[in-house]
């Protein structure tokens, strides 16, 4: 545990907290890992890089396996690990949600790159 975390590169909260090997802000949710700190400004003027639940780089038109069962608002049944999802698109979302898709049986939605796998 490190005795003065540093405060949130998005939203400069000073109550960040270490969860496994991530910084996590609790006011905005923006999670990042310590070493990556300075090379965030790098992702801002260049190009974005979304990772996936193991660390895979993933793109535009990528397939991914969903690695965890999802609730989905307003459906009785939510989205199974395993499903599979074509052609993702990457967008600056909300909340984290940085993929937007179209899953089988429910429509289009956005999913957190963190809950996925490429496959």
């Amino acid at each position: 545990m490190l005795e003065n975390p540093p405060p949130c590169p998005k939203c400069s909260c000073e109550y960040t907290y270490e969860m496994n090997a991530l910084m996590v802000c609790p006011e905005c949710g923006h999670e990042w890992v310590p070493a990556e700190a300075g090379t965030e400004g790098a992702d801002v003027a260049g190009e974005h890089v979304v990772k996936d639940a193991v660390g895979n780089v993933l793109q535009d038109g990528d397939s991914v396996v969903v690695v965890k069962a999802l609730k989905v608002k307003g459906s009785p049944s939510g989205i199974k690990a395993g499903t599979k999802v074509r052609n993702i698109r990457l967008v600056d979302g909300v909340d984290g949600h940085d993929i937007d898709c179209k899953v089988d049986g429910f429509g289009a939605m956005q999913l957190k790159s963190s809950v996925v796998k490429k496959a």
